[in-house]
């Protein structure tokens, strides 16, 4: 009977291997999943014989999901806000409309000067009152209002002149007041139907510059008992030093108690450069005697050009000096730079809290980390379904290739399937002339 020939390469070793039979996989083995945030180290497959050694790598954060609640901040500011400047730009305003109506004690404080009656010549002067400049209008008592008289006998001037700059409703009426200067109060007498002019008795009689003189009274010089048959003449006044007549006629200033007025810049004729008079606003039949119940207030400050820009805006900047949109332009300027300075100021080392600047340099590595990391498999996947190639591809992190799954055998200690192994019957010269024999 036949018997079936062994390999002639079998070994006492192979057999042992081929009684045990297949190696048994070995089970994962299941970590506790952390109570941090953060996933637990994975290890790292490595398809390569030659290491040895084992790393562990952390894995990378998460993407940002749609309904992921980032975490709390260290701490939060006012300024985080979206609201925060409409908000800031409201209080200023409403602490100036406050702070001026505090001060004026009058509604509105502030008043824009239409035109150029109180100009000093065709240009734009600092310190006088121009076309487009606002003015704030105190209201104050009465008897505070100091006269051009008045103040040229104890030196008390604004805005260029002597006397103070008053502003009024005309004959009582009208929404928009004028801005005028009081030159001197004249006091009604009812029962004689006379003036009295008992702010210029200070002054001297004559015919000089500063001098006044009454014609029509016994002596020339009287300031009291004046009526129609006399006038009033004013010497020297203003910055052009001009002559006012005034003719004392109750049908002219009216039967009331009030002050004469007039522009700085009322000359009579209009523009004239010589030999000028000056135009009062009782003679150009703008109003009569300003009684004290039309006055809105007395100008105590004011804020140069800035109301050229509603004139602008109403059409009627024609009047504005070109000096003026020069000033407001560099004055807007100033303001922008103004408010960097304090910007970045505010920003300099050491104002800020610490806790919010470890905070930002912390987002930014975050930044840097996120855009540093190679694209997603959503990212791949619609950039294979692309028919072109675009530019900012090249640009592109590449991602590393993945290594294949290499099998580790059970005796090199890795994880993995172990590699089988196969019983061959190997190929020999001999074996091979044997067979050609037998055949």
């Amino acid at each position: 009977m036949p018997s079936a020939r062994e390999p002639e390469d079998a070994s006492p070793e192979d057999d042992d291997e081929l009684d045990e039979g297949p190696p048994r996989p070995r089970r994962p083995v299941r970590r506790p999943r952390s109570s941090s945030s953060r996933r637990a180290p994975v290890r790292k497959w490595s398809g390569s014989d030659a290491d040895d050694d084992e790393e562990e790598l952390e894995v990378p954060p998460t993407r940002r999901r749609w309904f992921h609640r980032d975490a709390k901040p260290v701490y939060w500011r006012a300024r985080d806000s979206l609201f925060f400047e409409p908000l800031v730009a409201v209080a200023i305003i409403v602490v100036i409309l406050v702070g001026l109506y505090a001060y004026t004690q009058n509604w509105p404080p502030v008043y824009v000067v239409e035109s150029d009656s109180m100009q000093h010549g065709s240009s734009d002067v600092l310190g006088v009152i121009n076309t487009g400049d606002l003015v704030l209008a105190q209201r104050i008592p009465l008897g505070q209002i100091t006269p051009y008289v008045v103040g040229v006998q104890t030196g008390y001037s604004t805005y260029g002149e002597a006397g103070d700059v008053i502003l009024y409703n005309a004959n009582g009426q009208g929404s928009t007041p004028i801005i005028h200067r009081a030159i001197l109060f004249l006091e009604w007498d009812p029962a004689s139907s006379t003036y009295n002019a008992t702010d210029i008795s200070g002054l001297k009689c004559g015919n000089a510059s500063g001098d006044y003189r009454t014609p029509g009274t016994p002596t020339g010089c009287g300031v009291t008992g004046l009526n129609s048959s006399t006038s009033l003449d004013l010497f020297g006044v203003g910055w052009r030093s001009v002559s006012v007549t005034v003719p004392l006629n109750p049908g002219v200033l009216g039967d009331h108690s009030g002050f004469l007025t007039m522009g700085d810049n009322n000359f009579e004729p209009s523009g004239c450069t010589t030999a000028c008079e000056g135009l009062p606003d009782q003679l150009s039949g703008l109003s009569q005697l300003v009684e004290p119940g039309w006055i809105v207030g007395v100008a105590r400050g004011m804020i140069p050009w800035v109301g050229a820009v509603k004139l602008l805006i109403e059409g009627d900047a024609g009047e504005v000096p070109s000096q003026s949109w020069q000033f407001l332009g560099l004055t807007v300027v100033g303001l922008i730079l103004l408010a960097f300075g304090i910007h970045y100021a505010l920003r300099a080392e050491g104002i800020e809290d610490e806790r919010r600047r470890e905070q930002e340099e912390a987002d930014a590595e975050a930044e840097e980390e996120e855009a540093s990391r190679p694209p997603g498999r959503g990212r791949r996947f619609l950039r294979a379904l692309r028919p072109w190639k675009s530019e900012t591809d090249e640009d592109d992190i590449d991602e590393p290739p993945r290594r294949k799954h290499t099998p580790k055998d059970r005796s090199s200690g890795r994880r993995g399937r172990p590699t089988p192994k196969v019983h061959r019957e190997p190929k020999s010269k001999s074996g091979s002339s044997s067979d050609d024999d037998d055949l």
